[in-house]
């Protein structure tokens, strides 16, 4: 089944602003929250789906890259890996602030202070690890599952924690501040654990002030086909650990390899093809490299440099899958430098030929003919 547009979740447009979307979701989650939908699975879908599409277009780069690429552009982004395996706890505690937390649950001022149990304690975030992942134009056009060995942040075995005295375990502090309007509440992370809601008890040796130490670690990454050079893919909850709270996200930026003969422009494939005069003059069947292998064309007697040859289909799929490219393939007239003795003499003889002789206009130029290619 395939998955909804965010902004139509949502029900805001492409030009909407960050405080629109804010705004939607938050009366999205509000409707369909389970606390005022007890036992109705379709609300809680329809809320986990609010959560997924408000991540996404709610962060500058992950909306860049829906707006641009769809939903294929951000596989994998979601912060909770798909409206599917969502967990609502962490829900809560990612996107609690946006009701205004007022120290309890984030939903206590709409439903009663009921919320469940869930969102009471905000969870620190371990930092997120960057990573270059390059590519073959094979991989980039089938798409390739890659294991990825790297190295990060766990907690250290044998680390034992209390709960942080400072904020009992909250993970967050509550100010009260005297204001023209009242008192107003706010809450931060707490300065002592950093808003993990723990306090280190024991750290074994190896490990830093945090109870972090340093692994090697090997995880699996699809990459869909399409991808090109300067996409992010981002594996939710594989980047480093935080001690009491979640890990951060493990962003793979990918770095297409060039290739020694094809060209990549946008979804098409270029090769430009070499001919002699004699070969373009007679015309014959020649055999190309294709994203796919080799592919044989057959060049027109009469063929002139700088004709555009299509083979359809045979370029990079779109990463959206709305379409394939095409590969293009420019055919050049080699003109030698340099004739021996014996070239010369037939050359001299051609000199003569009317056959030989450029007609002007026969022949529209190179634009024109990009013109028509692409119209």
């Amino acid at each position: 089944m395939s998955k909804r547009d965010y902004y139509e979740i949502l029900g805001v447009t492409k030009s909407a602003t960050a405080e629109e979307i804010k705004k939607a979701y938050r009366k999205k989650a509000i409707q369909f929250h389970p606390d005022k939908n007890p036992d109705d699975k379709a609300a809680e879908d329809k809320f986990k789906e609010a959560a997924e599409a408000y991540e996404i277009l709610s962060h500058a780069e992950k909306k860049q890259r829906y707006d641009q690429f769809g939903h294929a552009g951000v596989n994998g982004q979601g912060g909770f890996g798909g409206g599917g395996g969502m967990n609502m706890d962490d829900i809560f505690s990612h996107f609690g602030d946006i009701f205004g937390d007022m120290g309890g649950s984030p939903f206590e001022s709409f439903f009663g202070g009921g919320g469940g149990g869930r969102g009471r304690t905000r969870q620190a975030v371990g930092s997120n690890i960057r990573i270059k992942l390059k590519l073959t134009i094979d991989e980039v056009t089938n798409g390739v599952e890659k294991k990825i060995k790297y190295k990060k942040k766990i907690v250290a075995p044998g680390v034992t924690f209390d709960t942080c005295g400072t904020c009992n375990g909250r993970g967050q502090v509550t100010r009260v501040q005297n204001t023209f309007l009242g008192q107003m509440q706010t809450a931060s992370p707490c300065p002592t654990c950093a808003g993990s809601g723990k306090r280190i008890k024991n750290v074994p040796p190896g490990a830093d002030g945090m109870g972090l130490t340093i692994k090697e670690v090997t995880t699996s990454i699809n990459v869909p086909a399409g991808v090109a050079s300067g996409m992010q893919l981002s594996l939710q909850g594989k980047g480093n650990e935080m001690p009491g709270g979640i890990s951060g996200d493990l962003i793979v930026l990918i770095e297409e390899i060039e290739h020694s003969e094809l060209i990549r422009e946008g979804n098409n494939i270029i090769y430009n093809l070499h001919v002699s005069f004699p070969e373009a003059a007679l015309g014959l069947d020649v055999e190309v490299p294709t994203v796919s292998g080799k592919a044989k064309i057959k060049i027109e007697a009469g063929t002139q440099s700088g004709k555009v040859l299509r083979l359809r289909g045979k370029g990079i799929p779109d990463v959206n899958g709305y379409k394939t490219g095409d590969q293009l393939i420019y055919v050049n007239v080699f003109t030698p430098k340099k004739l021996n003795t014996e070239e010369k003499a037939i050359m001299t003889q051609l000199l003569d030929s009317e056959n030989m002789r450029p007609v002007p206009g026969a022949e529209k130029g190179f634009f024109d003919k990009m013109k028509d290619f692409f119209h």
